[in-house]
């Protein structure tokens, strides 16, 4: 069994996305790039862009009762590797030990001509 969690404190998916999903004890939170709730394009720094996709991500899982310390998995997106000595700066500011563990892919483009997106996968229930 599945059920989908969103908020307008985030982005809102297209109507063929859900935000999240939660099954059988995990939260699976879409893709999120850096964009504000109301879609505009977060453009500056690699921290600023870092902070409000985080910033999406926390209000999704807060929707779906879970917090960013039950996060067990992170896959993240760049167009340009050379943000990853910036994000790697920021990135363990979210995380408490152990932390989560993670991918980083570089990729051609991604939505809105977003530079990086991050998706989650966090446990909820007996995992806690």
């Amino acid at each position: 069994m599945k059920e989908e969690s969103s908020t307008d404190r985030s982005p809102s998916a297209p109507n063929f996305l859900s935000q999240a999903i939660t099954s059988n004890g995990l939260v699976f939170v879409s893709g999120q790039i850096h964009t504000k709730p109301d879609n505009t394009l977060v453009t500056g720094s690699t921290k600023d862009k870092v902070d409000q996709i985080f910033s999406n991500i926390k209000a999704i899982l807060e929707a779906a009762n879970a917090t960013l310390d039950d996060i067990v998995k992170v896959v993240i997106y760049v167009t340009d590797m050379s943000v990853m000595p910036e994000l790697n700066e920021v990135y363990p500011t979210y995380f408490n030990k152990p932390y989560p563990v993670r991918e980083a892919v570089c990729v051609k483009a991604l939505p809105l001509g977003a530079e990086i997106e991050i998706s989650v996968i966090a446990g909820v229930g007996t995992l806690h």
